[in-house]
């Protein structure tokens, strides 16, 4: 009997209203292959995260042309049917253009679950004027992703500013006393900002399924109080 490596929750939708979703990095393109089959034998819809452009291009072919694949995010859709999304709650902002791929990851993994995202990138604190023309914009969104590396000054300068909630992405981008992300991370930790929820470092993806998780928080508060 061949040894089967992975089991996948095909019932995570109902629990909690998120898609089912597969990291795939340290997997190889096989175990995917095996976890696809899975997935098309469920007729289930799949995300895939941070699937690099070599190890898409291993998948099996049939595969690969189900497979809705974005390498700027190295996210992709299985089985996934676009559908009308929910007008745009949630603010992406990035400092850099540097912050871009959690972010861009934060972006797909909201529209996996029908919520639209509002890209708003290369606002950091650097340049505060960039931050400032935007911040009524950003204002506006009821959840609002920080994606910052370096000394990720930026999610605490919002923290101070908007009233919604803020969550913060530490990234790896610096040069060496940032630590692969380690300095971002304890920067957001520390902050004096009030109330910032903080992901791991590059976790666009646990950042929007924070954003999900607050929009439905929302929703069932309404449905309770009408």
């Amino acid at each position: 009997m061949a040894k089967q490596d992975s089991k996948i929750d095909f019932g995570r939708g109902d629990r909690l209203g998120l898609g089912e979703a597969v990291f795939c990095l340290q997997k190889s393109a096989r175990q995917i292959d095996t976890i696809l089959d899975q997935a098309q034998q469920q007729s289930a819809a799949m995300l895939l995260t941070r699937l690099d452009s070599d190890k898409h291009a291993a998948l099996a072919a049939t595969h690969r042309a189900g497979l809705d694949y974005d390498p700027a995010s190295q996210t992709a859709f299985f089985n996934w049917r676009s559908v009308p999304m929910r007008p745009s709650q949630v603010a992406v902002v990035t400092a850099g253009t540097s912050d871009a791929v959690p972010a861009r990851e934060a972006l797909r993994t909201l529209a996996f679950n029908g919520i639209a995202g509002t890209e708003i990138f290369d606002v950091g604190v650097a340049g505060i004027w960039r931050l400032m023309e935007r911040i009524e914009d950003i204002k506006r969104h009821p959840v609002v992703i920080a994606v910052a590396g370096m000394d990720a000054a930026l999610p605490s300068v919002l923290g101070g500013l908007i009233p919604g909630a803020l969550i913060a992405v530490p990234t790896s981008t610096g040069y060496g006393a940032a630590r692969g992300g380690e300095t971002a991370l304890f920067a957001c930790l520390s902050s004096c900002a009030p109330g910032v929820t903080v992901c791991n470092i590059d976790n666009g993806y646990g950042a929007a399924c924070a954003a999900l998780r607050i929009l439905a928080a929302g929703r069932m508060l309404a449905r309770e109080t009408t």
